[in-house]
């Protein structure tokens, strides 16, 4: 017969066990898409995350939404929550591999509404505006800072870059071209308002010197000389500033964009997902995320928990945001392919 001891040991071991067990069941799967991104996200909020709840988070990188749908058809989900931006997030609610997120799940009463996605949580704001030289149009004379101004070919005369895909291009041309920013997706949703935009880009493609397919490369050409011009990213435009490169931004219009957390189907940890997801909408949560790169946060509850030199790096503030729109990914979803078709071939000329 076991002494009391004994039993006292044995039941204390399987203690032990059985947290250890618990321990090992706190954790979740993330994926996003790697570089100086997802080590914000990193520094942000996991890190915090894990050290406040005691969920290990495992990473990955590169979540395509076509290796979602191939986990969930095999029955093989490897991850819980990926970052997603916003066209690749309707991609992925129209192929279904995404959970729809319930106020009961998430509440979002707070977030901007302009952000705001049944199936993601909305975890920064970026946008597309122009950056330029500034030793081309250096301070104390005229600078572009719209996008009319990228058009002024006579009063910003030089070479200008876009991107090789028209999200976003054409609704800065149909802007440049006099349409109301609220209006822009009304106007391009017909024929006309697509005839529009495309003789824009007619107009202004004498004056490109190249179609940048990513972010570093408007950088580069404006660091170079290359261009006096581009239409880009703000994040990359600052992280060029920041490196000493002569550039600067104008804010006049921009196409703001908006990264999301989605909950996968099937996720194996969603208890935790759904803790992590919650973590992220806190206003003071949000407010860390710019420190680590110039995207801004989806509350305006945030902004007065950062100070104004950073502030001024951020798209999102609510002044920016009165002159901006929202890039409606739902849109380019639906009439994507035939507009590209008919970009590619202007380009292509």
């Amino acid at each position: 017969m076991k002494s009391k001891l004994q039993k006292l040991a044995s039941a204390l071991a399987a203690a032990t066990v059985l947290m250890a067990a618990a321990t090992q069941a706190a954790e979740l799967n993330f994926a996003s898409g790697g570089g100086a991104y997802q080590a914000a996200i990193r520094d942000a909020w996991l890190k915090p995350f894990s050290k406040e709840t005691g969920i290990k988070i495992n990473e990955d990188t590169d979540p395509q939404v076509a290796k979602i749908k191939a986990m969930i058809d095999t029955k093989s989900v490897a991850w819980d929550v990926t970052s997603q931006n916003s066209a690749r997030l309707a991609r992925g609610v129209k192929l279904g591999v995404f959970e729809k997120i319930t106020p009961d799940m998430v509440d979002q009463k707070n977030v901007i509404p302009g952000a705001r996605n049944d199936y993601g949580v909305p975890t920064e704001i970026f946008a597309t505006n122009i950056g330029f030289s500034t030793k081309a149009f250096p301070a104390g004379k005229p600078q572009p800072s719209t996008f009319a101004d990228f058009w002024d070919v006579t009063k910003f005369p030089g070479k200008r870059t876009l991107q090789d895909d028209p999200s976003t291009v054409l609704e800065a041309a149909l802007i440049a071209d006099g349409v109301p920013p609220a209006d822009v997706y009304k106007v391009l949703a017909t024929p006309a308002g697509v005839d529009r935009a495309m003789k824009q880009i007619e107009k202004i493609k004498p004056h490109i010197a190249m179609w940048w397919k990513n972010g570093a490369e408007p950088v580069n050409a404006l660091g170079s000389g290359e261009v006096v011009m581009a239409l880009g990213w703000n994040g990359r435009f600052q992280a060029g500033m920041d490196s000493g490169l002569p550039i600067s931004m104008g804010w006049g219009d921009s196409v703001a964009q908006v990264g999301y957390m989605a909950l996968v189907k099937g996720a194996e940890h969603r208890e935790e997902a759904i803790k992590l997801l919650n973590f992220i909408t806190v206003p003071k949560n949000q407010a860390e995320f710019s420190k680590y790169i110039a995207y801004g946060p989806t509350t305006e509850l945030a902004f007065p928990m950062i100070d104004e030199a950073r502030k001024q790096r951020l798209p999102s503030t609510p002044e920016r945001l009165k002159r901006a729109i929202f890039m409606d990914s739902e849109f380019w979803e639906k009439n994507g392919p035939a507009i590209v078709e008919r970009y590619n071939a202007i380009r292509a000329r």
